[in-house]
């Protein structure tokens, strides 16, 4: 099963709402995506406990219907 890079983005948007997001499918098989998240909420927060936020939003459809995310948080320059 793959996911649309629109429910990906909109999975991501609905827990991060100020988040810019942007993302590629890395395959073109709906399976394979690199993501850059940056987001004000990853402010203190070490890189794994920001990749963790993502994937609580993800809510369990990692190794399900989505297969593989390169992740690349960060937090908004000024914030």
């Amino acid at each position: 099963m793959a996911m649309a890079v629109e429910e990906l983005e909109a999975l991501i948007k609905a827990a991060f709402p100020d988040a810019e997001v942007v993302i590629q499918d890395m395959r073109g098989d709906g399976d394979h995506y690199a993501a850059t998240v940056v987001s004000a909420a990853f402010k203190g927060k070490n890189r794994v406990q920001q990749h963790q936020m993502v994937y609580a939003a993800l809510k369990g459809k990692m190794g399900g219907q989505l297969h593989a995310l390169a992740l690349e948080t960060k937090v908004p320059a000024g914030a």
